[in-house]
């Protein structure tokens, strides 16, 4: 099928360093871990597949760009218009990673994406590094403070992970890591004299 060896091309375009074959193979496995807390596993699946099919680091609507891509394509590979609306939609639920509580797909999808926030403590300091290489165009305190400001949102999550696995298995430590690298961006107090 030429859409797997474009989608595959996609995923290694030289801009990325985190968003690239590695993550798209995390996400699909852990979508076979949470499978079970999908109502329907193989949508979730292409999601996965184009959930940042389009990713350009300095463009903000990289979501909404994968979610027209899996509008053009599946149709053209056959698939039927209810399941490419599905897909296109849990596409754009990865802008914020948010489900509503009944949208068991929904969460599936957003927790295999966000299991790399429960990572021991060297791959999540892998992971960061690579979201930092991917961004390196922007200035430190400028990155810093973007990304401080994603934590911080994410932190302000009811829950991260909304499927009963990912929350009883990942959520305490995805926040312990999300919390100990807002620490680390924090600039230090000023000192007194």
């Amino acid at each position: 099928m030429p859409y797997a060896e474009r989608l595959i091309a996609r995923w290694q375009e030289p801009q990325r360093r985190y968003h690239t074959v590695d993550h798209l193979t995390a996400v699909l496995d852990r979508v076979d871990e949470l499978a079970d807390h999908a109502d329907d596993p193989d949508v979730v699946r292409l999601a996965a597949w184009f959930h940042d099919a389009v990713y350009l680091p300095d463009r903000s609507e990289n979501e909404e760009r994968s979610a027209r891509l899996v509008e053009r394509a599946l149709p053209e590979a056959g698939v039927s218009a209810a399941k490419t609306e599905e897909v296109a939609r849990l596409v754009r639920l990865t802008v914020t990673h948010d489900p509503a509580d009944g949208d068991r797909d929904g969460q599936v999808l957003c927790d295999a994406d966000l299991a790399i926030l429960a990572a021991a403590p060297s791959a999540y300091a892998a992971y960061t590094a690579a979201v930092r290489e991917e961004y390196r165009f922007v200035p430190n305190d400028a990155f810093r403070e973007a990304r401080a400001g994603i934590l911080r949102q994410l932190l302000g999550l009811r829950r991260l992970f909304r499927t009963p696995y990912g929350h009883e298995h990942w959520e305490a430590t995805a926040r312990y890591n999300l919390r100990a690298e807002l620490e680390m961006l924090s600039p230090p107090p000023p000192r007194s004299a």
